[in-house]
């Protein structure tokens, strides 16, 4: 095993809990930065480097860790409201449930076959840790910000489950799951904009109020 592959997966993880943690939505979206760039290097670190694992890695650093961070940040700048995470869940017991799920997700893995050609023993783990705690995120924060971030965090679980198990997917079905990925969040950073230009605010737990 890769000690290079443990850390990055050591701080996908560590870089989850922050967010689940983290009371501003500026603060954030730069955790969400950095734990894109670490999926984008666990593609390099975790096995053997091909042109194809190399350039859906830099994809993947230069998209999530500066361009949807970019886009998000802009959307957030150009609304005048609470820049206040405002979650539906408090802050400690996000973390209480952040570790539920990061020991369910060590059972899970443990009632799985044995796979092969696997680049570390927390693979499998951290990608379905990433996946739920990013469902997790969507439904537990009041904000389409940090809704967009939660859907981003579920991403960042396929490319952990992909980079560290499936490495032979043909690149166009990644790539292409990425360019999917850059317009659901742009979609979303627009949408965010015109919804803060018409209601002033970003809170999408009031979008249950408006009626025909």
């Amino acid at each position: 095993m890769n000690a290079w592959t443990d850390i990055m997966l050591v701080v996908l993880i560590l870089t989850t809990f922050w967010l689940l943690g983290s009371s501003r939505l500026a603060s954030c979206i730069r955790i969400c930065a950095i734990q894109g760039v670490a999926t984008g290097l666990l593609g390099v670190v975790g096995g053997g480097i091909t042109i194809r694992v190399a350039a859906i890695s830099l994809a993947v650093i230069v998209l999530k860790g500066l361009a949807f961070p970019w886009l998000l940040s802009r959307a957030l700048r150009e609304s005048n409201t609470s820049h206040e995470v405002q979650p539906f869940v408090g802050y400690v017991a996000s973390l209480l449930v952040g570790v539920v799920i990061l020991g369910l997700s060590f059972w899970a893995d443990s009632c799985l076959p044995s796979l092969s050609h696997v680049a570390s023993r927390l693979v499998v783990p951290v990608a379905f840790a990433l996946l739920i705690a990013g469902l997790f995120l969507i439904v537990a924060r009041k904000t389409a910000v940090n809704q967009v971030l939660g859907y981003l965090v579920m991403e960042n679980g396929i490319y952990t489950f992909g980079f560290g198990v499936v490495r032979e997917i043909p690149a166009l079905v990644e790539l292409g799951v990425l360019m999917d990925v850059f317009v659901a969040v742009f979609v979303m950073g627009i949408a965010i904009y015109r919804i803060n230009r018409t209601f002033d605010h970003i809170d999408s737990d009031q979008l249950t109020l408006l009626k025909g």
